[in-house]
């Protein structure tokens, strides 16, 4: 299939009539489509079959055995647990080749896979099995006992589980191998339309609950073809690492869908992302285009041999990160800091373009890109997109002033699975309210200047403070607490903890360390409060409500 891929990258100013927004008819998808077939089926079809389209650690995996490995995938889900069009497999799984099998085999047979975040607990999962009432669940053996740990009733929708990985013949659940081994190669894929569900992402929203953006089957191609080649620039012979992992729509793209657009190499890592293992991976690797959150090369760099910038800690190990192979790399998730940007291009003498996304866009829609840099920034309009800015009364701000950040694209997701209303107030006609207030410069270029709501970006990925201030509420020394976002010594925003305590607690350093774990116990990592604060009552308004903004300002002057 040869898609119409010309088109305007507009830098447009202020109150000035961008380029229409591409629609998937206008980039020449035709009207029967499965998006299986264009990223994985057409490499070999096109005679790309022997390049290595996966490496992962020892691995390296040709287009022809993923698509051997997709069709098996396919057929056992169809043919021995009867999955039907539009039934959901949910996908618990590390990075790796048995990803692409299961997401793309589960799209070829018009089934929606749903990969889930890796870092998550139980409740979370409970609460996405019986939200998306998924008929399968493949997971990976290290993650098993999360799923095990809820209760048989929570969990009935789901017909089978699979396990994945080399320790899955150690449990009593079918292994992923063994399902897929005597299946056929040969599969046709399922004729859906480029307007029907394809998969879904699960988007954290303000309560803390995850919601479900049900994404199409033309929406991976439209962020292929205007980031991916648009901005990008990628091509057959690029080697691309992700740090955001395969569950995140930010990786997904960056590590899968986009290298997988041309024929490319995705080099895949199922560990957790620590400085040390991503100098491993770059260092065997060797790719071409790095794809990390600002976090993440503000640990780079405080572990790089050379910057001059001080260890995290005593005893750190200093690394010797060689980049000499990387052509850019690129950030999204939170703003990324302009000193941190120019110390990364000072030592390591690559540019970072820096830019917006989000779940339910897919991939990123404001960019700054290759040679049109401006730190600090997060760049202009993607091409293929429009944006406005716009104030609480849904009218046009006037230049240079804060507006309400308003995107309209054909990758945006259709809606929010069982969200109804949440679905109406975020996504109206064809354009959706992003959450952000942005200003844009005389030259087109988006300025982040915060979120329209307190949910706050750590490491790239969301923390609802509720979610925080519901946890640490569990602590028997806890009488309340508020949580906002406060940025570190690296200008990256990070948790912090108000709390009140309860009358006849003493508040000291130790409980505080005390409240951290405790958190830690109980939510992911990334949303631990890295700092907490005592206070004798809590800023609030006449109606009970935490004034957040004055926690905010006590953060700053802490």
């Amino acid at each position: 299939m040869t898609l119409a891929t010309s088109f305007i990258i507009s830098t447009a100013p202020p109150g000035a009539m961008t380029a229409p927004a591409l629609t998937a008819a206008s980039l020449g998808i035709p009207e029967r489509f499965n998006a299986a077939v264009h990223f994985v089926d057409r490499n070999v079809a096109e005679g790309r079959g022997d390049r290595v389209a996966i490496e992962c650690g020892d691995a390296r995996v040709t287009y022809a055995e993923v698509l051997r490995d997709v069709n098996r995938t396919g057929n056992a889900l169809r043919r021995q647990l009867d999955v039907r069009p539009e039934e959901r497999v949910l996908l618990l799984l590390h990075d790796g080749p048995a990803f692409a099998s299961c997401f793309f085999g589960a799209i070829k047979i018009g089934a929606v896979p749903v990969p889930l975040n890796t870092l998550w607990k139980p409740a979370d999962y409970r609460h996405v099995i019986q939200d998306s009432r998924a008929a399968v669940l493949i997971v990976s053996a290290e993650l098993l006992a999360q799923i095990e740990s809820i209760p048989p009733d929570d969990r009935r929708s789901l017909r089978r589980v699979i396990v994945a990985g080399p320790a899955a013949s150690a449990t009593s659940h079918v292994p992923f191998d063994a399902f897929i081994a005597d299946e056929s190669a040969q599969l046709d894929a399922e004729p859906t339309g480029r307007d029907a569900p394809a998969f879904w992402l699960y988007s954290s929203g303000s309560t803390g609950a995850p919601k479900g953006c049900v994404h199409l089957q033309h929406d991976m191609v439209m962020c292929a073809e205007l980031f991916g080649k648009g901005i990008l620039g990628i091509e057959s012979n690029d080697r691309c690492f992700s740090v955001a992992k395969l569950f995140f729509a930010y990786g997904l793209g960056n590590a899968l869908y986009f290298p997988f657009s041309v024929g490319a190499t995705a080099i895949l890592w199922p560990g957790a992302p620590t400085p040390q293992n991503v100098y491993a991976v770059i260092e065997r690797h060797r790719p071409t285009l790095f794809s990390s959150v600002p976090t993440g090369y503000g640990m780079m760099l405080a572990h790089a041999k050379g910057t001059g910038v001080p260890s995290l800690r005593p005893g750190t190990p200093v690394l010797d990160f060689d980049l000499s192979s990387v052509r850019l790399c690129v950030s999204a998730g939170e703003a990324l800091p302009p000193a941190l940007y120019e110390r990364f291009k000072q030592r390591f003498g690559v540019d970072i373009i820096d830019g917006i996304g989000s779940t339910e866009a897919l991939h990123m829609f404001i960019s700054n890109r290759p040679g049109a840099i401006r730190p600090g920034s997060s760049g202009q309009i993607v091409g293929g997109y429009e944006a406005r800015l716009l104030d609480d009364a849904g009218q046009p701000v006037p230049p240079a002033e804060i507006g309400n950040l308003w995107i309209k694209g054909d990758s945006v997701c259709a809606s929010y699975w069982n969200q109804h209303e949440k679905t109406k107030d975020t996504i109206q006609g064809h354009w959706i309210r992003t959450g952000d207030k942005y200003t844009q410069d005389e030259d087109g270029y988006f300025w982040y200047a915060g979120r329209s709501d307190d949910m706050l970006k750590v490491g790239g990925l969301w923390v609802s403070p509720v979610e925080v201030e519901n946890a640490l509420a569990a602590h028997a020394a806890v009488l309340e607490s508020g949580v906002v976002g406060h940025e570190d010594h690296d200008g990256l925003v990070k948790p912090m903890a108000f709390v009140v305590v309860r009358p006849g607690v003493t508040a000291t350093p130790e409980l505080a360390r005390e409240l951290q774990q405790f958190v830690r116990e109980r939510m992911a990592e990334y949303k631990r409060p890295r700092w907490v604060e005592f206070l004798p009552e809590l800023p609030k308004t006449a109606t009970g409500k935490i004034q957040r903004f004055r926690l905010r300002a006590l953060a700053d002057r802490s």
